[in-house]
């Protein structure tokens, strides 16, 4: 699933192609919104909120769009033809560019004073104007006997963490995936981290957090299970977390991480 860093650029390649520009076609394809029609509007600007995006439109509205796990955006010329076989769920289009949103995981048309239902549980966004650390902190303690690789994971506590940075910032602090939030100290430090690491990806394809941008050279252990550490030599270990169905993938070192 795109993580907030990826969420962010599409955000800002959004705001580059419909920004201040007066909607000329909305085309919603799923069945809630199939009615809808923003023509003649302005859009306004979108932004992103941890992994979802709003779409703010003239006349009180927003579009909200999540791209859950195969979900995408892509924006190309006015008029231009979508390849065959995409499953293209909106398309918003002005007179110069149309932004087609390809397999999105969710479409909501509602009044932008209502965002509030659709957001508003988040956490604070890692990547947002809003971004608070000792909330964050406050909200992960809410559950002291939780496991850290969990609670880093919902995005009720901070919004805008999966899979990839779960792993390479639990790496970084030294902390074993399944240790308890209450026994870790320092929590600010810990989340403080993740934050700088989104931010230090946010304006480019990828994910560094090695600061070596070679691609076999990019990530401590994501992507790397059964290889030896880059620091200790001990084989990356892979598993998975969670309860089903919402387990997810976790990458650790046994050596780096002592449990």
């Amino acid at each position: 699933m795109p993580e907030g860093d990826a969420v962010y650029r599409t955000a800002t390649r959004l705001r580059g192609a419909l920004d201040g520009r007066v909607l000329t076609r909305s085309d919603f394809r799923v069945p809630r919104h199939a009615t809808a029609d923003l023509a003649g509007r302005a859009v306004v600007t979108t932004v992103s909120r941890g992994k979802h995006l709003l779409t703010r439109v003239e006349g009180d509205l927003t579009v909200h769009t999540h791209l859950r796990m195969d979900g995408s955006w892509r924006v190309m010329e006015a008029g231009r033809r979508t390849a065959p076989g995409d499953l293209v769920r909106l398309i918003l289009a002005n007179q110069q560019w149309q932004a087609v949103g390809i397999r999105l995981g969710m479409v909501d048309l509602v009044r932008t004073g209502d965002e509030g239902r659709l957001v508003g549980h988040l956490g604070p966004d890692l990547l947002g104007p809003d971004w608070d650390p000792d909330e964050a902190v406050r909200r992960l303690r809410g559950a002291p006997g939780r496991t850290i690789g969990e609670a880093l994971l919902d995005q009720r506590n901070l919004a805008g963490i999966g899979t990839i940075y779960r792993a390479e910032t639990l790496f970084l602090r030294g902390i074993w995936p399944w240790k308890k939030v209450g026994e870790i100290e320092d929590l600010t430090g810990l989340v403080s981290l993740a934050q700088r690491l989104l931010d230090a990806n946010k304006s480019h394809a990828g994910t560094v957090t090695t600061g070596d941008r070679r691609p076999a050279y990019q990530t401590w252990v994501y992507g790397r299970a059964g290889r030896p550490c880059r620091r200790c030599g001990t084989r990356i270990s892979r598993g998975e977390m969670g309860a089903q169905p919402q387990e997810r993938l976790i990458l650790w070192c046994a050596g780096c991480q002592p449990s």
